[in-house]
């Protein structure tokens, strides 16, 4: 089990994606070897959800992608509304509708040779949309996942910022290896002065005593589920706590959950392999997720 496990759908073996705004089989869709994308992780992405024919919250993703990409100093030549037209397009020629997870990436492009300096950069830059059929495993909210502690921690934005949603995820790479060897399916990152601050691939967040706490968000990326819940915690009277704070403080939390576009709020069952509530029915954890569910429903009929 995992925050990203999902149902398989041999669909996804037929599918089309677009590549430069050209569709192709995935069989044959294929970008160069010296893309920048592939040869240093010199890119952005997001990763967005089809509901009912409506893409959810996709202002705030757009808003995200061009942040990053700012960020990086890396030009988008597209409006927002062209590259919404690009994602409408492979959908329309996959005949998606609902149950889609959309991995939309901007890379800066081809390189005459492989070296990091931008100034090797030939352009333009590379779309790539990929859709498939992607539904998170009711299992996965049934049984909920298990955390705990990596030493893999999140570096300082004079290193890198954890806010820019870049290609470049070697550092939680390395801390889901870690979490794999300790036999956790999340590791919880701590930010450069020892506070907590998420997880390898979700944000995160615990509840003590009817409270949730969650990190200042400075060293995490800037979620869009991980906004959402904290404003619905705001709008139904749930005390939500944005702040620093270490694992001692928190080891006898009541329930914890992660945060993600893909699989929304995710209970975590097991913290250092202490059993939590957060997948009880009654439990805090699913009151927000049921809050959080509601507001995409109100997202798709535009209320």
């Amino acid at each position: 089990m995992s925050s990203h496990s999902y149902i398989k759908n041999d669909k996804n073996a037929d599918i089309f994606i677009n590549i430069d705004g050209k569709l192709f089989h995935r069989n044959k869709a294929k970008v160069s070897v010296f893309d920048s994308g592939f040869l240093l992780g010199d890119g952005v992405w997001e990763g967005i959800r089809l509901h009912n024919n409506q893409l959810v919250f996709i202002d705030d993703h757009l808003d995200r992608l061009f942040q990053s990409a700012k960020g990086i100093s890396l030009d988008i030549p597209f409006s927002k509304t062209q590259i919404i037209n690009q994602i409408s397009k492979v959908l329309l020629k996959n005949n998606m509708t609902d149950g889609v997870h959309i991995r939309l990436i901007i890379s800066r492009g081809e390189k005459i040779t492989p070296y990091q300096n931008p100034n090797a950069n030939i352009g333009p830059i590379t779309l790539v949309i990929i859709p498939e059929y992607k539904e998170t495993d009711p299992n996965t909210y049934k049984n909920g996942i298990s955390i705990g502690r990596v030493s893999i921690v999140r570096p300082p934005h004079n290193i890198l910022s954890t806010r820019y949603n870049t290609l470049s995820k070697l550092n939680c790479i390395l801390a889901s290896i870690e979490a794999n060897e300790l036999n956790y399916d999340e590791g919880i990152m701590n930010d450069p002065y020892g506070n907590i601050s998420t997880c390898n691939s979700t944000n995160l967040f615990f509840i003590k005593n009817n409270s949730v706490w969650t990190s200042r968000g400075e060293y995490c990326l800037n979620g869009i589920t991980r906004s959402k819940a904290i404003y619905l915690c705001e709008k139904n009277g749930i005390n939500c706590y944005q702040k620093d704070f270490t694992f001692d403080e928190i080891k006898d939390c009541d329930e914890a959950f992660v945060t993600g576009t893909f699989a929304g709020i995710i209970p975590v069952s097991s913290l250092e392999n202490r059993n939590l509530s957060s997948i009880n029915s009654n439990s805090l954890t699913n009151h927000i997720r049921d809050f959080y569910n509601h507001h995409i429903q109100e997202n798709i009929n535009g209320l």
